[in-house]
């Protein structure tokens, strides 16, 4: 497992929704661990106070029967830009709204990510984001840049890029008052592992994306207190059998968080399962989405930059109309948990990367598992792992219907 940050203590605000029940029981329970069932959790004050395989008892009060139904941890999105039609870059009010469209979508707790932008720009960003996180309704924040690679930028600004000096490190550090969850870097830039060092004793996990860099320099960045993998092979130095560059530095390293796009576009099916298959307990699906997720075509922005949805798939518009690169994604965790299953990755290992592998590497202790004491955050899947119900805090934001009486 990628060692964990300290966990930051936040205060919580429960969402206001339908009262939750103080039982629910379903024929499959996937714990965050793996799949078994049936099963059930008890719940009050919106916590896991029981779990148990079985029929439930009668002592923690009514019972939700879910009949057929999944029963699984909320998603855990360490890697989200926006969504139903709102990014988070534009405030808080906004990154309210994009929190609360991916939690009826059943993921229950979101990393707000921070596209390359001027560092003026980026600490005004922060300040506007750091109460979302005092209160809980963000679980910290990400800076995608802006000390990334101009050769692997993507849907990132290139006039913003820029190695990371000291003082702006700090800067950012500060402003985020403990709430700066990870940053993204490029390790092959001047002073990039110095501040892969600062940073990760600040606390904050630092994580190679967007990069030119060598086997060798990733190594010496993992060293230096790197623990996570940026969307792996998206936008970085790709694959070769005399040079392998960051993907094989990174999967090959047990200390390390491997986060994935599993949206049918960003990964042929065959590298998903390949790396499903390697990184193991590490491997963690993220949506990388921006606010056209749940949306639908049309366009929408990216930071300083417009982007065009089109069948799904969302890319930059470039000065002269046309089409760039890729631009994140449109999808939800939870669609991404369908979409690795499609592409023949199994069940218990789609849903681990969904909630306890991206918990345990942000250092998240209270969601991404249903155990006695977790936050009451659950999703119920359907047969075709349509959601039929998600739980946050206790409460439903998408209330699940009981099973139909014999």
């Amino acid at each position: 497992m990628p060692a964990s940050v300290p966990h930051r203590p936040r205060a919580e605000q429960a969402p206001q929704a339908a009262a939750s029940p103080s039982v629910l029981r379903a024929d499959r329970v996937h714990d965050g661990e793996r799949l078994g069932g049936p099963g059930w959790i008890a719940l009050a004050e919106g916590r896991v106070v029981a779990v148990g395989t079985g029929d439930p008892p009668r002592t923690h009060g009514p019972v939700h029967d879910l009949g057929d139904a999944l029963l699984a941890p909320g998603c855990v999105d360490v890697h989200c830009h926006g969504g139903g039609g709102h990014a988070v870059e534009s405030g808080a009010a906004a990154a309210r709204a994009a929190a609360a469209a991916h939690a009826r979508a059943g993921t229950t707790t979101v990393v707000a990510s921070l596209v390359t932008d001027e560092v003026d720009a980026l600490a005004a960003q922060l300040t506007a984001l750091t109460p979302l996180c005092a209160e809980g309704v963000l679980a910290g924040v990400h800076l995608e840049g802006p000390w990334l690679s101009p050769l692997h930028c993507g849907a990132h600004r290139a006039a913003s890029l820029r190695a990371p000096e000291p003082e702006d490190v700090a800067r950012l550090v500060e402003v985020g008052a403990g709430h700066l969850a990870m940053v993204t870097l490029a390790p092959e830039l001047p002073g990039a592992l110095d501040a892969v060092g600062r940073l990760a004793e600040a606390g904050v996990v630092v994580a190679i994306g967007h990069t030119d860099a060598s086997y060798e320099t990733t190594r010496a960045a993992i060293d230096a207190g790197a623990r996570m993998a940026t969307h792996l092979h998206n936008a970085c130095r790709p694959t070769h059998h005399r040079e392998p560059g960051p993907a094989v530095a990174l999967l090959e390293d047990p200390r390390v968080g491997i986060e994935t796009i599993v949206d049918g576009v960003h990964l042929h099916a065959a590298t998903v399962r390949r790396v499903a298959r390697e990184a193991g307990e590490r491997w963690i699906l993220v949506s990388d989405s921006m606010a056209a997720a749940g949306c639908g075509d049309g366009e929408f922005p990216l930071g300083p930059l417009r982007v065009r949805v089109h069948d799904g798939v969302a890319r930059v518009v470039g000065a002269d109309g046309a089409a760039g690169a890729i631009a994140g994604s449109t999808a939800t965790v939870t669609g991404s948990v369908r979409s690795a299953v499609v592409a023949g990755v199994d069940l218990d290992a789609a849903l681990r990367a969904a909630t306890a592998a991206p918990a345990d590497a942000l250092g998240l202790p209270d969601v991404g598992r249903l155990r006695a004491g977790s936050r009451a955050d659950a999703v119920v899947f359907g047969p075709e792992l349509e959601v039929r119900g998600v739980l946050h805090h206790g409460t439903w934001v998408k209330a699940a219907a009981p099973a139909a009486a014999d």
